[in-house]
């Protein structure tokens, strides 16, 4: 049950052509001086499953695409990925076994369709997993679990070898960690890790609910109410202030409605009239007002008109009485030439001006007329406007005297019912403000009463996940302690073997999962990245062995180590012993496992029983693209190998 995974070939697309590399041995050592591009290769490959290795400047400038040819429990497929940062996100996937190009699959975890889904399903994994903390009151759902967090369990990066394993020391990633390698080795599964999500999910929506209610109790002790029951009482006396005021209020209508005489009834129906006429007379005011306003108006036009005529008149006396004695178009002398008696001096013909004024001509005497019609007018309408703004007096003395007579008469027997209503009426009011007030309360207590309800809900919820967790998690502690004794018992042996300088007890730690030597964690124990470097040959390799012996879990069968001599230098001892643990575990497991180990150079004493690749400088990993040499190479990581 052991998921098969193995890398075929990788091949790497340059400007200058292709670089194919095959792997069909169980145990691969890429072997070769520092800087020729052993580093390169792997984070090639990482980059290749849709990571983010870490490229190199050669990778960048000089390869255009990354194939990988991998064999993923029953599927095989090509995986091709573009170094082109526009184009990167999409991976090429092709079947091998079935030659059926499929879609482009992105890099991105929520774009479908995602190279991740494909990996994770290849493997037998769900896509959809989280890793929640475990921490009985934590609220964090977990990060979702992808082929990246798988590919750590299979590849010891250079910048780890002697540092780290599996990026423990990062704690943001210490639950996920520990989940992916139970998720490995079957010691948890999909229905596991969704109950672990749900009671951290459940754990927030508690906690959210238990915040609002407190947030609503604490808005219902400001309406000093301190229970819903006390709100019901404090509601049903409102609801009886209420009845009783507008019972009151009804016996005071009743009791001021006769309040009331003969008389006093006639004086407000003269009242009214007095009202009604007053309201005439200024509406008759307005009316005359504008009728004087506009007959001034057309009197000033009419004098206007007058005037006029005036000056035209005066105008004609005056050109009359001019003796023209130049022509005045040829400007010839006219006083040398007999004119006859009646005749005009210039044009010689009858002339009719005569030396009197005719005051009686027709356009005169209408305006003149219409003068005197508007005088009289402006007489009968001045004569109107006295006699209206009289009555206008009068009857406003009238409704004065009519309205203190009548408040004289009913003061003393309507005032005090009335102050009574309006006391009633106030009471009313009062009782109905105070009932929606507690309306609003009781709706909030019955608000309590519901998050109340859908807490105990939420918590019923919850201890249902907890118990069935806790239930699933005790079927799998009898597996959980096998694979653990396996680990120890062949961990303990490997160390051992190795002859690790200083380590007495080599043990794997039951939680945390991590090697445990002389009693303390792996980190602690010792500084010296000899020790580190050899605990993580021992460790992963440990794993893999119980992984193919058993049979029986998900682990991938695949191991990619990177520069393990590194922090060695001269301990051959454990160099050899290293590889000789490493060309024991793919001898003794032949087809069920696979190791890819790059390195600088193999210790002498090492039995060369399993397939090498040689590099140096004339012949690097990229041998289409000229190397420029050990002193212009630029390694991938400080310090390190490549």
């Amino acid at each position: 049950m052991t998921t098969t995974f193995r890398l075929n070939a990788v091949v790497l697309d340059t400007l200058e052509g292709p670089v194919r590399y095959a792997f069909p041995a169980d145990l691969t050592i890429l072997a070769g001086p520092t800087g020729v591009g052993k580093t390169t290769l792997l984070e090639a490959i990482k980059y290749g499953f849709g990571g983010d290795g870490v490229l190199a400047p050669v990778i960048t400038e000089s390869v255009t695409d990354i194939s990988l040819d991998v064999t993923i429990g029953d599927a095989r497929y090509l995986l091709v990925r573009s170094t082109d940062a526009n184009k990167r996100r999409n991976v090429r996937v092709t079947d091998l076994r079935t030659r059926e190009r499929l879609p482009d699959h992105s890099t991105d975890l929520d774009q479908s369709p995602s190279l991740n889904t494909l990996l994770m399903g290849a493997l037998g994994l769900s896509d959809h997993m989280r890793a929640a903390a475990r921490t009985s009151a934590s609220t964090n759902a977990g990060s979702r679990i992808s082929f990246a967090d798988i590919f750590s369990f299979m590849y010891v990066a250079q910048s780890d070898m002697n540092r780290d394993i599996a990026r423990s020391q990062d704690s943001y990633l210490e639950s996920k960690r520990k989940t992916v390698f139970e998720l490995l080795f079957m010691l948890t599964n999909e229905r596991i890790l969704s109950l672990r999500s749900d009671v951290n999910r459940l754990n927030a929506e508690v906690a959210a609910a238990q915040n609002e209610t407190e947030t609503i109790r604490s808005f219902l002790r400001t309406t000093n109410t301190k229970g819903k029951q006390e709100a019901l009482e404090a509601f049903g006396d409102a609801t009886n202030a209420q009845i009783a005021a507008e019972a009151q209020l009804k016996v005071l209508r009743a009791a001021i409605n006769p309040v009331t005489d003969r008389e006093t009834q006639v004086m407000r129906d003269l009242l009214t009239d007095a009202e009604r006429r007053l309201a005439d007379a200024r509406a008759a005011v307005a009316s005359l007002t504008r009728q004087r306003r506009e007959l001034i108006s057309e009197r000033r036009r009419v004098e206007a008109d007058l005037a006029r005529l005036d000056r035209m008149r005066d105008a004609g006396d005056r050109i009359a009485n001019i003796e023209f004695v130049t022509c005045p178009r040829c400007l010839q002398s006219l006083t040398a030439r007999p004119v006859p008696n009646g005749a005009c001096r210039v044009c010689l013909q009858h002339d009719p001006v005569t030396g009197g004024h005719d005051d009686d001509q027709y356009e005169q005497r209408q305006l003149t007329e219409q003068l005197r019609e508007m005088d009289a007018q402006l007489k009968v309408l001045d004569s109107q406007l006295t006699i209206v703004n009289e009555a206008i007096a009068d009857r406003e003395a009238l409704i004065k005297n009519l309205t203190i007579e009548i408040e004289n008469r009913t003061s003393e027997r309507v005032t005090p019912r009335l102050q009574a209503y309006t006391d009633a009426s106030n009471k009313l009011a009062n009782a109905r403000a105070r009932q929606r007030e507690l309306a609003t309360v009781l709706r909030q207590w019955d608000r309590v009463d519901d998050l109340a309800a859908a807490e105990d809900d939420l918590r019923a919820k919850r201890d249902r996940a907890r118990a069935e967790l806790t239930r699933l998690e005790a079927d799998l502690d009898r597996r959980r302690r096998e694979i653990l004794d396996e680990l120890n018992t062949e961990f303990g042996r490997v160390i051992r073997s190795i002859g690790v300088p200083s380590i007495k007890t080599a043990t794997i730690h039951p939680t945390s999962y991590l090697p445990v030597l002389n009693g303390k964690p792996f980190h602690r124990a010792s500084k010296g990245g000899g020790i580190i470097t050899a605990t993580q040959i021992a460790y992963w390799t440990s794993i893999l062995y119980v992984v193919v012996s058993r049979g029986d879990t998900r682990f991938p069968s695949f191991l990619l180590i990177d520069s393990p001599r590194m922090a060695l230098n001269a301990a051959t001892d454990i160099s050899t012993a290293l590889y000789r643990r490493l060309a024991n575990i793919a001898g003794a497991l032949p087809g069920k496992l696979q190791l890819i180990v790059a390195d600088n150079q193999l210790p002498d004493t090492v039995q060369r029983d399993f397939a090498e690749i040689d590099f140096d400088y004339d012949h690097p990993t990229v041998s289409t693209i000229h190397h420029p040499g050990p002193s212009a190479v630029e390694t991938i990581y400080e310090n390190d190998e490549e």
